[in-house]
């Protein structure tokens, strides 16, 4: 959460230049708090997802099983300035690395499904405060100069753990006892981590600023397209990469190569969203585009534009299995690079707790894209896996696309502004 004022452009506060080695150990911290903790997350996902395949459940049960973890995550996320403000950020922070781990013990302690959907909804509530607060936090320790250049790299990372989840889970096997051990290891080693996070600067405009559902509503009246971006964002990079396995299992993958599907996504994820950003730093500093905003605009245009071609190619995908991969790529990058490319651009032009707000509401609309890929697409592939997945996704990628070509055509400023 960014609760100090800094010039425009900067999107939140640094530490006291007194406390150079205090922001450094923050950083240090929330990296590798965030890192291990989504390790083991997107590990424990496809697990699950693939054990209860294993044991006989629906593909659309277990896609809602899926989803579940979302519902978690879309309805803390309208709170979580809320719940930092009764508690502190770093007791936020701490509580949020706890539970996952929580949550992980009952997996391992019983089988019946109810509690599995109950243990799934908590951890992803978590993993929603995890996720507000540890981006405002990296842009709270960076060093003014190189907040964007960090923020990226935060993204960056975040991607790699869509990558490096999966991969341990195929490496280890979704059937072997040891993988939920390893969920939890890591897990547990992210709460330490968040341990070592240190004290952080007490918010000068606490009570002034809207917060909870009044705050999240001011936000999203102001930022209409900026939701748009973020449900495709959400539905094509996160969503999807829900349901992966389960896709690659229709098409006829082994158990492993449907997991690795997943490890494709977020490596596209991990390659696009900062040269994505680097590009907008870039473009936004030459006439011919109009300012960096507009820059901006015409890169979310193109990586739309990237989710609707990844999506013409699924009726070839049926022939060749090995395409998957490669649409599941492009999927994850051009998913991550729209919701990166968001946040720049809120980041961009707003500060403290009105950051904090927008954040939520870009939050929340990638979250729904999150929760309606999963439930609607493991629907949609056990009832009409030839036409109506791809009829979905279109129906998704198509008028996301259309949406920022219209807007780039118009003369006036972006209408989040």
């Amino acid at each position: 959460m960014i609760e100090h004022p800094l010039p425009p452009g900067h999107g939140g506060s640094p530490l006291p230049a007194a406390a150079p080695a205090r922001a450094r150990l923050g950083l240090v911290a929330i990296f590798g708090a965030t890192f291990f903790e989504l390790v083991g997350y997107f590990m424990l996902l496809p697990l699950l997802l693939l054990r209860l395949k294993g044991d006989g459940v629906s593909t659309t049960l277990a896609g809602l099983f899926a989803a579940s973890g979302w519902v978690g995550v879309f309805l803390i996320t309208p709170f979580a300035s809320a719940i930092t403000q009764r508690l502190g950020r770093r007791p936020t922070l701490w509580l949020s690395a706890l539970i996952p781990v929580i949550s992980t013990t009952g997996f391992l302690l019983t089988d019946w499904l109810p509690a599995w959907f109950v243990l799934d909804f908590i951890a992803g509530a978590a993993s929603g405060l995890r996720w507000v607060l540890a981006e405002a936090v990296v842009a709270e320790f960076a060093p003014p100069l190189k907040r964007g250049r960090m923020v990226g790299l935060f993204e960056t990372m975040v991607g790699t753990t869509f990558v490096i989840g999966p991969a341990l889970l195929a490496v280890l096997g979704p059937q072997n006892p040891a993988a939920l051990w390893l969920v939890l290891a890591s897990l547990f080693i992210g709460l330490l981590w968040s341990l070592a996070i240190p004290p952080l600067p007490r918010a000068v405009d606490a009570h002034s600023a809207r917060v909870g559902l009044h705050g999240v509503w001011h936000a999203l009246r102001a930022h209409p397209l900026i939701m748009a971006v973020g449900f495709v964002g959400g539905f094509f990079e996160s969503g999807l990469t829900s349901i992966l396995p389960l896709y690659g299992l229709s098409l006829g993958l082994g158990v492993a190569a449907a997991a690795l599907l997943v490890s494709a996504s977020g490596l596209g994820s991990a390659l696009m969203m900062l040269p994505a950003g680097l590009l907008a730093d870039r473009l936004g500093g030459l006439p011919r585009w109009g300012g960096a905003h507009r820059a901006r605009l015409a890169i979310m245009r193109a990586c739309a534009l990237v989710t609707l071609a990844a999506t013409a190619l699924i009726p070839f995908v049926a022939g060749t299995p090995w395409l998957a991969a490669a649409v599941a790529f492009f999927w994850g990058g051009a998913g991550g690079s729209l919701y990166t490319l968001a946040m720049i651009d809120i980041g961009s032009r707003e500060e403290g707790i009105t950051l904090v707000n927008s954040t939520a509401v870009l939050v929340l609309s990638y979250t729904l894209g999150g929760v309606l890929a999963p439930a609607l697409g493991a629907a949609m592939l056990d009832w009409a896996p030839v036409l109506g997945f791809p009829a979905l996704l279109l129906a998704v990628a198509g008028p996301g696309w259309w949406l920022l070509r219209r807007e780039s055509r118009s003369s006036r400023p972006l209408r989040s502004a």
